[in-house]
């Protein structure tokens, strides 16, 4: 996996608009937080374009985030916010540009898109994380240690904060992690752009809003598609708002019923991604292990950046 480099104080960051549009005043907010971690947010006015649930067309987008990955001043590069949209980019993306200048790239939800193109398609390694919106709404809902430890240190980060995880399958396991918003990794599915991670993998699943069934018919796509049965292990989002009315039926149980798909630990309520508490930031691209018993560990092995 190919690691950009760590970013230290001073560094430029692009914030760029890939998916929806944004609330302004939260983005500000979200500024002013980047700047307190000692970066300088950089974005162009097409950032604020409007087209529709989209954030202008889906070549103005790609352009703007090209000129930032391009741009050598520019160190890194994050999402303002997620919605719908990111997956309207991959056409007007390459691999060289990604492979060529390799940057910090920090994002979730619809971001998933771009953040499986750049660590799948692309083999660089990536952070599931908070976008700028996040940001500007205090560290109550992002957990700072986990992001500036690992956007801004070249040495590995070591345990993630597993509070409020349930163990659906216990044991053990150890590969390298991708994945992020079930959705778009469906939604990917028989495109050039597909979710392909490579064999012995741990998956990441995250989403929102969906309803049971909805959940059952994505993860049964999965495991069509073969990409459950190479797993070694799962880690689940809290799947926020992905239950009945009556809580009969949930995500939960339906992850639940995929365990055995998997050969290895399957943990449920990470807390990354569509999530109320403070956001862990996770690496993608690098390997993790995972112990999961009677307690749960999920340690990040490598470093996703250079010192």
């Amino acid at each position: 996996m190919l690691r950009p480099p760590a970013l230290c104080e001073g560094d430029r960051i692009g914030v760029v608009a890939p998916a929806s549009p944004f609330d302004k005043d939260e983005f500000y907010r979200g500024l002013d937080e980047l700047k307190a971690f000692g970066l300088e947010p950089v974005f162009n006015d097409s950032v604020f374009l409007r087209s529709d649930y989209v954030a202008g067309s889906p070549s103005d987008r790609a352009r703007s985030f090209v000129e930032m990955w391009r741009d050598p001043s520019i160190a890194g590069v994050i999402a303002a916010r997620g919605g719908y949209g990111s997956a309207q980019l991959l056409p007007f993306l390459n691999t060289t540009d990604f492979r060529s200048t390799p940057k910090v790239l920090i994002g979730c939800s619809d971001i998933t898109s771009l953040l499986s193109f750049a660590s799948i398609q692309c083999e660089m390694t990536v952070f599931h994380g908070p976008m700028v919106v996040t940001l500007g709404k205090g560290e109550r809902l992002y957990d700072r240690t986990s992001l500036i430890g690992q956007i801004m240190s070249g040495a590995p980060y070591g345990s993630l904060v597993c509070d409020g995880i349930d163990v659906l399958k216990s044991g053990s396991t150890q590969g390298p992690i991708y994945g992020g918003t079930l959705t778009q990794i469906v939604a990917s599915l028989g495109t050039p752009f597909s979710f392909n991670p490579p064999d012995k993998y741990v998956l990441l699943l995250d989403d929102v809003d969906e309803r049971p069934y909805r959940v059952d018919r994505m993860m049964n796509q999965l495991r069509q598609a073969g990409l459950l049965e190479r797993a070694t292990g799962l880690v689940c989002t809290e799947f926020q708002g992905c239950a009945e009315n009556d809580g009969r039926l949930s995500a939960y149980s339906v992850l639940d019923g995929y365990s055995s798909d998997i050969d290895g630990p399957v943990l449920f309520g990470l807390r990354t991604g569509h999530t109320n508490f403070p956001m862990v930031t996770v690496p993608l691209g690098v390997k993790v292990t995972i112990q999961a018993g009677s307690s749960v560990e999920v340690v990040i092995e490598e470093s996703a950046v250079l010192a």
